[in-house]
């Protein structure tokens, strides 16, 4: 995941709406289930998508009142403590 991108998506939805997200996110799910899809763009695609959610999350959280700079930070905190070294 990458934060600068998350951010972005985040202030997109601010200015936007959330559902041009969850729609994209829909698209690239439908997209990445055909079999004719090479390994190196399920990888894209899977990297896109876990942004989109990401920054779902992070938009979820700045509505529940946190400031966008302490989910961005708790968010990041919750993917680096998800992974095993």
């Amino acid at each position: 995941m990458r934060l600068p991108l998350i951010k972005h998506l985040s202030n997109f939805v601010v200015n936007n709406d959330e559902d041009y997200l969850i729609e994209t996110l829909e698209v690239l799910e439908h997209i990445s289930e055909h079999s004719g899809v090479k390994d190196e763009e399920i990888d894209v695609l899977d990297e896109l998508i876990s942004n989109l959610y990401g920054a779902l999350k992070v938009d979820k959280d700045i509505k529940a009142g946190k400031s966008q700079k302490e989910v961005l930070n708790d968010f990041m905190e919750q993917v680096q403590g998800s992974i095993d070294f």
